[in-house]
């Protein structure tokens, strides 16, 4: 059963939902930021949370400020991070103190939280899909310069078309992070998870790909 919490941020607020697992047994509780382009309950998110929500997770989908507001251009940064602490925040005022508590998200919501994994916020885990790494056409304006302070755990999927993440560079910047990090290259998907007809597979073989790698990832967190 799903619950939504207005959730304050600064003098502003907006909306989070709250699903818990539709497994016997929740394994953790991921809060799940949304790209640039998209809200918390677009297609990709939802399909992201469903997945993940049969395989013991439960899910905190919000809107950033912008996105609340019906606006189409992005919050700077600071603010980005800002809300998913203050969702973080209510979601452990009301679910007391989950764990593992994971964040990330897609996109531009996984980049603001590994921000936040960089400045050593307090969470167990950080689950990353499609990482930006550069943007398209530009793959020497990487957005990776705080990867290296990230001291969390990390799993990250991108496709291996996706023109927001060149595989190479990618794993050229792996070899400065420290922290353990997964890297799940998705073969043929795009960096919206998409799959071409012609590559045998659907973008819902690919979706369930990630949350079955995930809750393999959840397993070994909790040991």
């Amino acid at each position: 059963m799903s619950v939504e919490w207005r959730v304050a941020v600064g003098d502003d607020a907006t909306r989070a939902v709250y699903e818990p697992a539709t497994t016997e047994k929740q394994a953790a509780l991921f809060i799940m930021a949304h790209g640039a382009g998209g809200n918390m309950s677009d297609r990709a998110m939802l399909a992201a949370a469903n997945a993940l929500r049969a395989r013991g997770f439960g899910v905190v989908r919000f809107n950033f400020l912008y996105k609340e507001r019906g606006s189409g251009r992005p919050d700077q940064m600071p603010k980005l991070m800002d809300t998913i602490t203050a969702v973080v925040a209510r979601a452990r005022e009301e679910l007391g103190a989950p764990h593992p508590l994971i964040i990330g998200g897609r996109s531009m919501g996984g980049r603001a939280a590994s921000m936040l994994a960089a400045e050593g916020f307090d969470a167990d885990g950080l689950l990353l899909l499609a990482y930006p790494l550069h943007p398209p056409g530009q793959p020497t304006k990487l957005r990776a310069e705080h990867l290296p302070r990230i001291r969390m755990p990390v799993i990250c999927f991108n496709g291996t078309r996706d023109t927001f993440c060149t595989p190479d560079i990618m794993e050229r910047v792996l070899t400065t992070v420290t922290t353990s990090w997964e890297m799940h290259w998705i073969e043929g998907a795009d960096h919206s998870f998409h799959v071409l007809k012609s590559s045998g597979r659907t973008d819902a073989a690919v979706v369930n790909e990630m949350a079955d790698a995930s809750a393999r990832w959840v397993e070994r967190l909790v040991g």
